[in-house]
């Protein structure tokens, strides 16, 4: 099957190690495009929630769907967010391809394009990280409610519906948060002279525009794939949300468990650093004539 080629791929808040993670679906995903260049935008692996007890093998084929794009020397740049903001302490460390980095500044086409996980302009986040991992657990425990609600919403022929979507824009106080964090975004952009402004952190994939008393900005958030099942591409001069929902190529992608072999954690690891084959020479500047890393 011929890939479908992308310039620039931004995914944020996967939340690996969680129930409510689709990695089937973002496995699908992966194996139908061809980046030249990918961002992970923070709470790829949900290190709050974390635990040995789950990590099904979908969930580890996206790590090796991603180092696979790393052993082809295509630029993977990681952005921590706050669920796995312990990678933070490892910024500017470079591993093949890789750079992990707390923000990213992009010239595209020569326009600025600013990237961010975005917790930082969460007042929960700064001020009671308890509350914001408690409602994390509470969060994670309401997608689990919701599939099983779908699944019966299934069986009695009806469509799928989305609690926390729901929830969220009943609840003014959730509603007005969104709109603070995107013009809080967009100013602070603005003020340094960005034209794009790219996060994720708030599960609201969106791409609109808006204007600043230094200027217009284009505001964009990739989503999640734990609801949205969302991506923020670049490809021909354009910006665009990808939705797996409408994608029936990525969908029909054959991601059969049978064909993996288990590996102890140490097998994984090492086996992980082979296929990457890793060489102290290595560059991230590879990028397309048309990006360079500002």
């Amino acid at each position: 099957m011929a890939k479908r080629e992308v310039d620039i791929v931004v995914l944020s808040d996967l939340h690996l190690g969680t129930y409510g993670c689709h990695a089937k679906e973002l496995l699908q995903y992966l194996k139908s495009i061809k980046p030249k260049a990918v961002v992970l935008n923070g709470d790829i692996i949900d290190i709050w929630q974390f635990s040995k007890r789950y990590w099904p093998a979908t969930h580890m084929m996206v790590i090796k769907q991603l180092v696979g794009l790393i052993a082809k020397d295509v630029p993977v740049y990681y952005i921590p967010g706050n669920h796995d903001e312990m990678i933070r302490k490892f910024k500017g460390f470079h591993l093949g391809s890789l750079k992990i980095t707390n923000k990213l500044s992009l010239k595209i086409d020569g326009e600025k394009v600013w990237i961010f996980h975005g917790d930082v302009f969460d007042v929960v986040m700064q001020h009671s990280k308890w509350l914001a991992k408690l409602g994390a657990i509470g969060y994670d425990m309401l997608i689990l409610i919701n599939r099983f609600v779908n699944f019966i919403s299934q069986k009695m022929g009806r469509g799928k519906v989305s609690l926390s979507k729901k929830i969220k824009n009943s609840v003014k106080g959730a509603v007005k948060f969104i709109n603070n964090f995107e013009t809080t975004v967009c100013d602070i952009a603005a003020e340094n002279h960005y034209k794009y402004v790219i996060c994720g952190h708030i599960h609201h994939p969106e791409i609109r525009t808006i204007v600043t008393k230094d200027g217009p900005v284009v505001y964009m958030n990739s989503g999640d794939w734990i609801e949205n099942l969302t991506t923020l591409e670049y490809h021909d001069n354009k910006w665009s949300i990808y939705k797996y929902a409408e994608d029936a190529v990525a969908q029909a992608i054959d991601v059969s468990k049978k064909k993996i072999i288990k590996e102890s954690p140490k097998e994984m690891m090492a086996n992980l650093l082979q296929e990457m084959n890793l060489k102290s020479n290595k560059s991230l500047n590879n990028l397309s004539d048309t990006i360079e890393a500002a």
